[in-house]
């Protein structure tokens, strides 16, 4: 058996050789710039010198754990990640489920093309420039939207001063910039449902609301699913770029206060490498623990899963 492997391994070597020698280059990219930084990770277990460098600085075993979980701001930063990561999750996961289901009931196939493009857009740009974008719509003094408040006689609203406001406001500049890239995937499966089966509903009597919640709906659950399973990995996860561009340390440090700046500020502007390391494998570890059992979760109630 194993001769005729080889035999099978390397015929395939002569006859596809010139694939195999393009594939050389982006799997030495992957191994160089993806898997060769990962040795870095046991900066989360030594006492990190940065004279020593990462092999000669000394073991300390789950010392750098133990440090961060005894540390209330640590776990303050762990409880702010998860809560914003959850309402992120409820608002922007749903959203382009709701949307594609509305945008594939539009029968003008103009204004479905326009409003496709429309919401996808976003996704394209950089949250620095999201960010700017925003900061020069809601800011108080001369954001346009305060501007047209307060020349309404109303009172102006510090959004991105008040902590709670910055978590709203942060939500919706999420889902804003998302939910079409979410919208693009969900119309692309329910382009797959035969279409006999909303032919055979109209013939039974079905309205439009029976259609989407009996075919659908039910259509799509797969896609949902492993969608659903992808997110709960990152629900740990924050991006520095989203947060660190809206956020303002002098007023919604406690809101924009999550792990990805946590990792920063202690990590990289206090030179604490160690800390920062143990925080960052922490928040990897969970989530492929997340992704396990959502993934074992789906299973047994039917679906494929993603693993």
């Amino acid at each position: 058996m194993g001769s005729s492997m080889k035999k099978t391994f390397g015929s395939y070597m002569r006859r596809y050789w010139p694939l195999y020698t393009m594939l050389l280059l982006p799997t030495a990219f992957c191994l160089l710039f993806k898997y060769w930084p990962m040795t870095g990770l046991v900066m989360a277990f030594k006492n990190f010198k940065m004279m020593r460098g990462i092999w000669g600085s000394e073991w300390n075993g789950f010392a750098n754990f133990e440090y961060l979980f005894s540390k209330s701001e640590s776990i303050g930063v762990i409880v702010q990640t998860l809560k914003l990561n959850l309402f992120d999750l409820a608002f922007g996961f749903t959203m382009p489920i709701i949307l594609s289901i509305l945008l594939n009931e539009v029968r003008s196939k103009p204004f479905k093309r326009i409003t496709q493009t429309v919401i996808y857009l976003p996704h394209f740009l950089s949250w620095v420039i999201i960010a700017s974008l925003f900061i020069m719509l809601l800011r108080t003094e001369t954001g346009i939207v305060n501007v047209l408040i307060a020349n309404m006689g109303g009172e102006k609203i510090p959004f991105l001063e008040d902590n709670l406001l910055w978590e709203i406001v942060y939500i919706f500049i999420g889902v804003w910039q998302s939910m079409g890239w979410g919208t693009i995937i969900y119309l692309a499966a329910i382009t797959g449902i035969s279409s006999e089966l909303y032919e055979a509903a109209t013939v039974d009597g079905a309205g439009r609301f029976a259609k989407i919640w009996h075919i659908t709906l039910p259509g799509i659950r797969g896609t949902i699913v492993t969608l659903l399973i992808m997110n709960l990995g990152r629900i740990l996860g924050s991006s520095f770029e989203r947060v660190n561009s809206l956020s303002n340390p002098y007023v919604v440090l406690k809101s924009a206060n999550v792990i990805s700046t946590y990792i920063y500020r202690v990590g990289l502007a206090n030179g604490k490498y160690h800390y920062a390391t143990a925080m960052g494998l922490f928040q990897n570890v969970i989530g492929i623990i997340l992704i396990l059992i959502s993934d074992r979760v789906a299973k047994s109630m039917g679906e494929s899963g993603l693993i």
